[in-house]
């Protein structure tokens, strides 16, 4: 045998091999993805959008709004399925606005929205074929709640993401069940492959009849990591479909082939509770985040986030490369809380006189100080200083020549350069959430 074959022997036994220690080890996980994807050209300019778009609204909305605990109520108070079906024939929310959602968020200063068009309830906020279960066969309302929301968007223009549940607690094939909704009442049996399609067909609708999309956030995975999930397909099925949405999963590990960003639960890129050891990739970053403690509506939790502590998240996520996608859980009858959009109406006003140094920016190029984070664009630095106590500040070498520094509004700020960087004295005319430093 010449060398050559020898080699391709040994590469093809090291490849079986390394799948069967895989499956056995139960990390089969490590080897899903679309090996074979390469962004189109309309994907990679939505992710150039991404990248400058800063600020998106995360909505979680379902039948579970009505309990008033929060989007995993079914699973927390051990519900069965025969319990939670009775919530669609109370679910009527008559006061739902899409226009006034997105007027909501333009003024904000975002400029995407991400809803929730399946949780882990298994419950669809959209006309379903392959199911009865949603909101068009199963409650009173009885209309596209989704269908309304992307023709709103299409008015205001903003780009429209789904959060789709990988994770179903009410499906009778999604089996072997995983780590959560063991409560649920499901049979001890079940179809893994016909789950897969049952999920497929719902992202095909998804990714037909409701326009352009700017993609698909995935849920869930991370409650059976180790399960042959099928990514290729169903990545696949999305980027034909739709060659410009994003796909990105919330799964808490290194990102797949076939994913377009990477997400980060209720932390910063590297510093959330969750992913662990999932390092940083290249691809766009996001950041998610709630104003209270909770996703879904929840009556009893009023730990609301100050407007400075959003604007800061949201200053931070820039000086990290990433979005921030701020969530709201609106109420059963559709309105959203007055917290939560008084919050939002602040943050835009901030916006408003401060936007050049989020939007179209990237992160750096220093990285975050004790005094706060940086972002820039070509030719301009903006150091964002978010501490009340510093009156002067040491900036590290910009490896750049510096023209001028001034305030937003073009106030003049004293500086001196040293061998190790630059010296600032803050003026006493400061921002209460941001003071924000052009760099010239």
């Amino acid at each position: 045998m010449n060398s050559f074959l020898r080699l391709r022997k040994l590469l093809t036994f090291s490849v079986l091999t390394g799948i069967i220690l895989t499956a056995a080890t139960g990390s089969f996980a490590e080897w899903q993805g679309d090996l074979q994807y390469k962004p189109s050209p309309e994907n990679l300019k939505a992710r150039a959008w991404f990248q400058d778009a800063k600020f998106g609204l995360f909505i979680h909305w379902g039948v579970y709004s009505l309990l008033s605990k929060g989007e995993w109520v079914m699973n927390n108070d051990k519900m069965t399925y025969n319990e939670y079906r009775k919530l669609p024939a109370r679910f009527n929310p008559v006061r739902f606005d899409p226009d006034e959602w997105c007027r909501m968020a333009k003024d904000a200063g975002m400029k995407y929205i991400t809803i929730t068009s399946k949780h882990h309830d298994g419950f669809a906020i959209f006309d379903s074929k392959v199911s009865d279960y949603d909101i068009v066969d199963s409650t009173p309302y009885g209309k596209d709640i989704l269908k309304m929301l992307a023709d709103a968007c299409t008015r205001h223009g903003l780009k429209l993401f789904f959060y789709h549940s990988q994770l179903d607690w009410r499906h009778p094939d999604y089996f072997p069940l995983g780590r959560t909704g063991q409560n649920s009442g499901r049979p001890q049996s079940g179809d893994w492959i016909a789950y897969l399609d049952y999920m497929n067909t719902q992202l095909e609708e998804l990714c037909t009849n409701y326009g352009t999309i700017g993609g698909i956030w995935f849920d869930g995975m991370w409650d059976k990591p180790d399960a042959d999930w099928q990514l290729a397909k169903t990545y696949r099925l999305i980027h034909k479909l739709q060659p410009q949405a994003m796909v990105g999963s919330n799964h808490h590990v290194t990102p797949f082939k076939g994913e377009d960003f990477q997400m980060f639960e209720k932390g910063l890129p590297g510093r959330d509770p969750y992913n662990k050891d999932s390092g940083i990739s290249d691809l766009p970053l996001e950041t998610c985040e709630t104003m209270n403690r909770s996703w879904g509506y929840n009556a009893n939790d009023k730990n609301f986030k100050s407007t400075k502590e959003l604007i800061q998240y949201l200053v931070k996520a820039a000086g990290n490369n990433a979005n921030f996608l701020l969530n709201v859980g609106p109420k059963p009858d559709g309105t959203i809380q007055e917290e939560f959009k008084t919050r939002l109406a602040e943050m835009g006003a901030w916006l408003r006189v401060n936007s050049e140094s989020i939007y179209g920016t990237s992160g750096g190029p220093i990285p975050p100080q004790s005094w706060g984070v940086a972002t820039r664009t070509k030719g301009t630095i903006y150091l964002h200083v978010l501490t009340d106590e510093d009156t002067v500040i040491a900036v590290p070498n910009l490896k750049t020549t510096v023209h001028s520094i001034t305030l937003i509004d073009g106030t003049k700020v004293a500086f001196e350069k040293t061998d190790l960087g630059i010296l600032l004295k803050i003026p006493e005319k400061r921002d209460p959430y941001d003071t924000v430093l052009v760099v010239k």
